[in-house]
């Protein structure tokens, strides 16, 4: 007697990547401006940051993990828990005056760059275009760390510095987010440079 086998068709997953680095670009990108020019509220940023930077990003990790990327999934779902938190902070009123204060801003944004500096660590296995974009995320938080310990307001400091810094970073995540969009169409035109495994 023939046994009968089962076999499943894999259902097709696009590549969630550029959907992940464009909602991290562009939140960062406007937290970047607020931090660098305070020309930004913080009011600017908080329904992207839970929708765009929070939400998309969740579903952009958790279909990384679907597509057995685990530096994907664990990298978007964090980023994507981090905006969830600060939107969370700027809208919660019994608790948005604690979270701006600069030591308590500090020490979250302490966490935030150990967190990052693990996953820069991961990105030299990866490709270059992806150290640029943890690499400049990793400068930020850690001047906007200092500069929260040191008390520096948005435009002045290293709270400053770090502004420009995000936008950089921004401007990278896009780079990356573009280079995955048009290899996705078959136009391989925007390199981000594998590195030699």
């Amino acid at each position: 007697m023939a046994q009968a086998t089962e076999t499943k068709a894999a259902t097709a997953v696009a590549d969630p990547a550029p959907l992940g680095l464009i909602g991290f670009a562009t939140t960062t990108l406007i937290a970047g401006a607020f931090y660098g020019f305070t020309g930004a509220a913080p009011a600017a940023f908080i329904g992207l940051a839970f929708f765009f930077g929070g939400g998309a990003q969740l579903l952009a990790g958790m279909w990384e993990f679907k597509n057995g990327n685990t530096f994907g999934g664990v990298a978007f779902t964090s980023y994507g828990a981090f905006w969830l938190a600060v939107w969370y902070s700027l809208t919660n009123s019994a608790i948005t005056a604690d979270f701006l204060k600069s030591s308590n801003n500090g020490w979250f944004l302490l966490g935030w760059t150990i967190v990052t500096g693990i996953y820069l660590i991961g990105t030299f296995r990866l490709n270059y275009g992806l150290v640029a974009v943890f690499g400049l995320l990793f400068l930020t938080f850690l001047l906007l760390c200092i500069g929260q310990f040191n008390g520096a307001a948005p435009g002045t400091g290293l709270t400053a510095v770090a502004g420009y810094v995000a936008i950089a970073t921004a401007v990278a995540a896009y780079y990356n987010a573009l280079a995955g969009i048009l290899r996705s169409v078959g136009a391989d035109l925007l390199p981000v440079f594998p590195v030699n495994k």
